[in-house]
């Protein structure tokens, strides 16, 4: 009988069908447990570090530093959903607030450090490569929550920006403390800061003029896949220009993102690279699991699980401190603290270089490496802890029966815009199936006699269960563009036998609704506008018929360069060229 003796590849694949599986049992198990799939993740690596002998358990490192891909994907996601002036307007926080935590947090934490005995550089050190947090696991504790958007989430995401931004410094630091600092000379110090400014400037300029068009010519290709490709291309490319400068990954990938925010193919993009951001995130906080060294943690047990949580509490403390003097609420400066006092994956990197340059002992390394590990392993049970601090009242948990929702009809957001939207509807006795993301409003709709069911549009398995397979029209009435683009993408690719009505924000979103081929979209506030100004013409002695005549001018016009502009890809300045142009031209029927 023949022996099977699988080759490396069979092995590799073996191997990684394992993780799966693990992942597809703990991840889910623990998102059931309200304890989250990060924590999940995690305990999915440990499991296999301890019960399979796999080739990625003897070199965890190699795993940790390609599954490092998913960290760069999901701040690539980010700075596509940051236009620039969003992260100018932020500026404070980043500077401010991120300076004052890495230096406050990190000579509170190098003071135990060195009254323990070790010198001032190691102290140094130590105590800021512990001031760092864990971009990848705050921000994926974020969106679990949908706190991105918030007062704490954006403070957060600064003071994560300005530790990811500090790298390059840190590095130099930490090579400039070592004993053979010597050999590193000012000059060259100063090369290094200069090559990471260019490598940035050389990134931006890439991003404002090439990306654009870069994608606009995949596009053509009618190639799905090759934007795709294009995507992935951007991102690897960023990720590499900052690496080879001594930045992070994650920074370049960020900075790229930022550069294509206001591009009119962000959405597909984004959609090109979510499957791939998820899978490699996940996979990242596998690997954390799997390269945590349980020997280490065996033999220093008391001082890894005696340093984590006071290193996490003094962070906390910090942080909060920190955030209340830069003019925080409460509530905010708790959610900020307790979300943001675990160690960041950049530790590896950090003490890692400290030990090659001589400043810490191997030993000293793989300490600190454990205690890394275990704090990320603790964050989001810390993290629940800060709603102990907070008078935050639950979120309402509605579960909705749509077993009525027969009409041909859906609507999709019930605030002031889709109110008046259903007036006509229901005056002509048409049968609506309503949807709102709103508890409270959903609520407040049905004490009024309004069948409002609670549902989010932008999920694909609630927009069937509404009946969106059978529905004639789709009525896309929420406020905001990026969830309305999300519900459009949806129902084009999965429910496109509707016509699809969209709310639109302003004028360059109704642009990018007409790529988006939609069956009409209308400005929230230009028909409303447009019947105030021939109210203003008739107070002003113009007949009612007169009005009327400029007002249907207008709005011939309006959609004559809506068509233009959209060819043209017209995006930046449309309603100030639209007045500019509009307003000399004399009215004329012939035109």
């Amino acid at each position: 009988m023949p022996v099977f003796e699988p080759t490396s590849i069979e092995i590799l694949f073996w191997e990684a069908l394992a993780l799966i599986v693990a992942a597809c049992i703990f991840a889910p198990l623990f998102r059931a447990l309200k304890l989250g799939t990060i924590l999940g993740y995690l305990a999915a690596g440990l499991a296999v570090q301890v019960t399979l002998s796999l080739s990625f358990s003897a070199h965890p490192e190699d795993l940790l530093h390609f599954a490092e891909f998913g960290v760069v994907l999901f701040l690539f996601v980010i700075g596509l959903e940051l236009k620039p002036t969003t992260l100018w307007d932020m500026r404070r926080d980043i500077f401010g607030l991120g300076l004052f935590q890495m230096l406050g947090c990190g000579a509170a934490l190098a003071v135990p450090v060195l009254l323990l005995g070790f010198s001032v550089p190691v102290s140094v050190a130590i105590g800021l490569g512990l001031a760092l947090s864990s971009t990848a696991l705050v921000m994926q504790l974020l969106e679990e929550r949908g706190d991105r958007a918030t007062k704490y989430g954006r403070k957060s995401f600064s003071i994560l920006l300005f530790q990811d931004l500090a790298i390059v410094p840190l590095l130099l630091l930490v090579t400039l403390l070592a004993p053979a600092s010597a050999d590193l000379g000012l000059q060259e110090s100063l090369t290094r800061l200069l090559f990471a400014f260019a490598a940035i400037a050389i990134l931006i300029g890439l991003g404002r003029y090439v990306l654009n068009p870069m994608f606009r010519l995949l596009a053509q290709t009618g190639m799905p896949e090759i934007t795709t490709a294009g995507a992935l291309g951007v991102v690897i490319m960023a990720a590499l220009l900052m690496d080879l400068v001594g930045m992070s990954y994650a920074m370049g990938a960020f900075i790229a993102g930022v550069m294509l925010a206001e591009s009119e193919y962000r959405h597909e993009i984004e959609a090109d690279i979510e499957p791939f951001r998820g899978l490699f995130l996940g996979l990242f906080f596998m690997a954390v699991g799997l390269s945590l060294d349980l020997g280490a943690v065996a033999a220093n047990i008391w001082v890894v699980f005696g340093a984590v949580p006071l290193a996490m509490a003094v962070k906390a403390a910090v942080i909060y401190i920190l955030a209340r003097m830069t003019g925080s609420d409460h509530e905010t400066s708790v959610k900020t603290a307790f979300v943001l006092p675990q160690h960041g994956e950049f530790g590896f990197v950090l003490f890692a270089a400290a030990s090659t340059a001589g400043l810490f002992t191997d030993e000293l390394a793989s300490i600190l490496i454990a205690i890394v590990t275990v704090s990320m392993a603790a964050s989001p049970l810390f993290e629940k802890l800060g709603a102990m601090f907070t008078r935050e009242e639950p979120k309402e948990e509605m579960v909705e029966d749509y077993s009525n929702a027969t009409a041909n009809i859906l609507m999709i957001g019930f605030g002031r815009f889709g109110q008046i939207v259903a007036q006509p509807l229901f005056g002509r006795g048409c049968n609506v199936t309503i949807l709102d993301a709103d508890v409270s409003r959903v609520n407040e709709a049905k004490k009024f006699g309004f069948a409002v069911h609670f549902g989010d549009g932008t999920r694909r398995d609630v927009l069937r269960a509404a009946g969106a397979e059978k529905a004639d029209i789709i009525l896309v009435c929420v406020d905001g563009a990026t969830t309305a683009n999300q519900i459009v993408h949806l129902v084009k690719s999965s429910f496109s036998g509707a016509k699809l009505f969209v709310r639109s924000w302003d004028r360059a979103h109704s642009i990018e609704l007409r790529h988006s081929d939609v069956d009409f979209a209308v400005r929230e506030t230009f028909e409303s506008a447009l019947r105030m100004g021939a109210f203003a013409l008739e107070a002003l002695g113009t007949t009612n018929e007169g009005a009327e005549e400029i007002v249907a001018d207008i709005r011939r016009r309006d959609r004559l360069r809506l068509d233009e502009q959209a060819a043209g890809d017209m995006r930046s300045g449309m309603d100030r060229l639209h007045v500019r142009a509009v307003k000399p031209e004399p009215l004329s029927r012939e035109d």
